[in-house]
């Protein structure tokens, strides 16, 4: 009978730590040890390896790592198939587990952070993409950039590269963030050029649009066949596939959150015109590093072009030099608020 309890207790043990995934040997991390400072990441729906804001924010563990030697790193990855309950066992979980500094990474975690961060007054909470009311709280710092800026300046980049005048916008589902994605890129475009043709395509009315690369690849498929030669993806994981028909047709794609030209697939990544960025990897650094010395602050931070929040990538130098003239002329602009950009849609 002792034995039987004693399995039973193992099995039981091993289950809960799987469901929040486990200590990530990469990181440097060990099982053990009262010296550890112990922080974790739960990922939105694509997780690690979408080349885009779960691998961004993740480096910025990685980063912070390089200043506190003994950072124990936790992830936990998202389904498809999760409810605000899930996320919030996810971050019970973590919170339960010792994690001093916990990252919650998207928009979708926001109930689970307001709840979870109250039953846990002593455990710091970042999450990225949300300032709402839902996610608030004195142990709470909602990280926010403001994307339709560095999306302008990659529609302004879009339409001075277009030879067809006919550029694509591949989002992940319609949602207020990611048509502030739509909204900077279609005014950038227009700015440069107002008679560019721009054709905008959703993925889903759910988060399978984060994580959906053969529906990003035939959708710009799509767009590239009706005549567009450039296509922006704002849609997580499913960007592979907005790239992978770029390479394949022998036009370009625009990359989103992370520089995909160093991030994507090797075999695909030249097809990378230029990326709209954000500093996901910063802020979460910051944010971690501020609870291990004590100077954590909760509250909304945004971070725009005027904060270096967010930017257009140059790897590969693919933009000409008139097109990183304009690029740079319209960023002077909107951070002396010569120009202010849209948060939604014009069409």
């Amino acid at each position: 009978m002792k034995r039987v309890v004693s399995i039973a207790a193992a099995v039981a043990m091993t289950a809960g730590l799987a469901a929040c995934g486990s200590n990530d040997k990469s990181s440097g991390s060990s099982s053990g040890g009262t010296d550890q400072f112990k922080a974790a990441i739960a990922f939105d729906v694509g997780g690690r390896g979408d080349h885009s804001f779960n691998d961004a924010s993740y480096q910025g563990l990685e980063d912070a790592k390089k200043k506190i030697s003994n950072l124990s790193i936790t992830t936990a990855e998202a389904s498809e198939s999760d409810n605000d309950q899930a996320r919030v066992n996810r971050l019970t979980q973590l919170a339960s587990s010792g994690n001093k500094a916990i990252v919650a990474v998207g928009f979708v975690y926001a109930n689970a952070v307001g709840q979870v961060a109250k039953k846990f007054p002593n455990v710091k909470f970042a999450i990225i993409d949300d300032a709402t009311p839902a996610s608030a709280g004195s142990n709470v710092e909602q990280i926010t950039f403001k994307e339709n800026e560095s999306s302008y300046l990659a529609g302004a980049a879009a339409a001075k590269t277009s030879k067809t005048g006919h550029i694509g916008f591949v989002g992940a589902l319609k949602v207020p963030l990611i048509q502030k994605f739509e909204a900077g890129y279609i005014a950038g475009a227009k700015k440069v050029n107002p008679n560019i043709k721009v054709d905008s395509k959703y993925l889903a009315s759910d988060g399978k649009g984060f994580n959906d690369t053969p529906g990003g690849k035939a959708a710009a498929d799509a767009m590239f066949q009706s005549g567009a030669d450039i296509v922006f993806a704002a849609a997580g994981k499913s960007g592979d596939g907005v790239i992978s028909s770029a390479h394949s047709k022998g036009k370009w794609a625009i990359g989103v959150d992370s520089d995909q030209a160093l991030t994507a697939d090797k075999s695909v990544a030249g097809s990378v015109l230029t990326s709209a960025t954000k500093r996901c990897a910063g802020t979460v650094e910051d944010f971690v590093n501020s609870v291990k010395d004590d100077s954590f602050k909760g509250g909304n931070k945004v971070y725009g072009l005027k904060e270096d929040g967010v930017s257009l990538s140059t790897t590969g130098n693919h933009l000409s030099a008139d097109t990183l003239k304009t690029v740079d002329d319209l960023k002077k602009q909107v951070v002396d608020g010569k120009i202010t950009v849209p948060t939604t849609p014009s069409n």
